[in-house]
């Protein structure tokens, strides 16, 4: 396959009338100054497409059902709560249709590769299923179905919370011992293997509070290879529990005591001192934002210019959907900043445009974070590709220059039009190939979920 667009941002910078030719899903040639030829697939302007380096596909079907005040002051805590009733009710065809669901929306939306950060195992009393790799195997058939690249990342989920304490009810369908994770990490790792060939594997202990810290040096001596990814400080009730538990922060304990490194991606590390921000930054680890996620669940927001100004890494995520936006995740990073420090134009390193600042580092923060080749445009990357239309009337008036600034400030997923992930073209003229179908199944299992419920 040819792409022609009439502007690129390639590695080098914006060029002109530039063709990108695919092969085996990879970028095989570039070449800028041409004319349309037979063969071109013609596009306005061609990005890198981002990777979504955090999601709960599931929690997609909750969108909307939890915005009611409820007695007492509402928080995660009690979302949280709200959300493992729901997951009684999931069977693994009502999984793998909302994954279905969600793959579409973020390919749309921009996104060409995903980290689904699986921790939903086995059934609603906690018993595995009779393939224990059951529900990571309806992820990456829906993966499979969309065409979306895929790093699946199963959870380590052994504790209710800090201190080695008791899962509850609501996370029996979560919960394993090392050992028994590390035998469906294999069988899930076979399924990878037989999905798409840029699907690939990590693991994921899933929090402080919800590992031991003999459990994690256990994991990671046993995976030595592959993205690492785990929740971190995203509530200062969490903070405040793992010290007291552990006798350090947890981003300061993660970097200290199993030095996380550039396999790492710290998911929110977003109530961080000073002396964390800049040793999570000069670390090497990619800091996973979720900002559409961490408002909705009143998180806070994250340390950013502190962290760009150490030279930090961060890629960003739609964690539990319920928005699924490229744009509008880039402008709620943004706007936290703003609006904590009273300042514009705060994500950026030194002078120079944040939406660039924005959309460039994210693309290289979310690639390294999956383990993906991905993240500019350049020869012997995958051909994970997003064109949009620069005559859209959010961006018809901006120069090449000020594109990623309208992309992020002004415009909404609809200047979308086409959709490369690892080369397959799964986003034509603004829609899913296979849009239809797969909300035709998703509305099925959200009528018997909800029935359910």
């Amino acid at each position: 396959m040819r792409i022609l667009a009439k502007q690129a941002l390639l590695a080098t910078g914006w060029a002109e009338d530039v063709r990108v030719s695919l092969f085996d899903g990879c970028i095989s040639a570039i070449t800028v100054g041409v004319e349309k030829g037979p063969e071109d697939v013609s596009v306005g302007t061609l990005l890198p497409a981002m990777s979504n380096l955090h999601s709960h596909s599931f929690q997609r079907a909750m969108a909307g059902m939890t915005e009611r005040r409820q007695p007492g002051k509402d928080s995660f805590w009690t979302w949280r709560d709200l959300m493992y009733r729901f997951t009684r009710h999931l069977t693994p065809d009502h999984i793998e249709a909302i994954a279905a669901q969600v793959f579409v929306e973020m390919q749309e939306a921009g996104y060409a590769g995903v980290g689904e950060f699986h921790y939903l195992h086995h059934g609603p009393d906690g018993a595995p299923y009779a393939e224990i790799a059951e529900l990571s195997g309806r992820i990456c058939a829906a993966a499979e179905r969309t065409g979306i690249g895929l790093t699946l990342l199963p959870v380590l989920y052994t504790y209710g919370g800090a201190g080695r304490v008791a899962l509850s009810e609501g996370q029996r369908r979560f919960g394993n011992d090392v050992d028994r994770f590390l035998n469906l990490h294999v069988a899930a790792g076979d399924i990878v293997a037989q999905t798409s060939f840029d699907a690939r594997i990590g693991v994921a202990p899933h929090s402080l509070r919800a590992t031991a810290p003999e459990d994690l040096q256990k994991l990671i001596a046993a995976l030595p290879e592959g993205p690492l990814h785990i929740h971190a400080a995203e509530q200062p009730k969490e903070v405040r529990d793992v010290t007291d538990w552990l006798g350090a922060r947890p981003v300061e304990w993660l970097l200290h005591e199993v030095g996380a490194d550039d396999r790492w991606c710290l998911i929110h590390a977003t109530h961080m001192t000073q002396a964390e921000t800049e040793g999570l930054a000069k670390s090497g680890a990619v800091a996973g934002l979720c900002p559409i996620t961490e408002a909705n669940l009143g998180d806070g927001p994250f340390n950013g210019p502190a962290f760009l100004e150490a030279g930090g890494l961060f890629g960003i995520g739609s964690d539990s959907n319920v928005r699924i936006s490229l744009c509008e995740e880039l402008r709620m990073l943004e706007y936290s900043q703003r609006l904590r420090d009273l300042s514009r134009n705060v994500m950026v390193r030194g002078q120079g445009s944040v939406g660039d600042c924005l959309y460039r580092t994210a693309a290289e923060g979310g690639a390294r974070a999956l383990g993906r080749n991905a993240g500019s445009i350049a020869e012997g990357r995958l051909a994970d590709l997003v064109a949009i239309d620069g005559d859209h009337p959010a961006l018809c008036a901006l120069s090449a220059d000020q594109l990623l600034d309208g992309l992020a400030f002004a415009a909404s997923d609809n200047v979308v039009t086409d959709l490369w992930s690892a080369g397959r073209h799964c986003v034509s003229e603004g829609r899913h190939i296979a849009r239809d179908a797969v909300a035709q199944a998703y509305r099925g299992a959200m009528a018997d979920l909800t029935a359910l419920l």
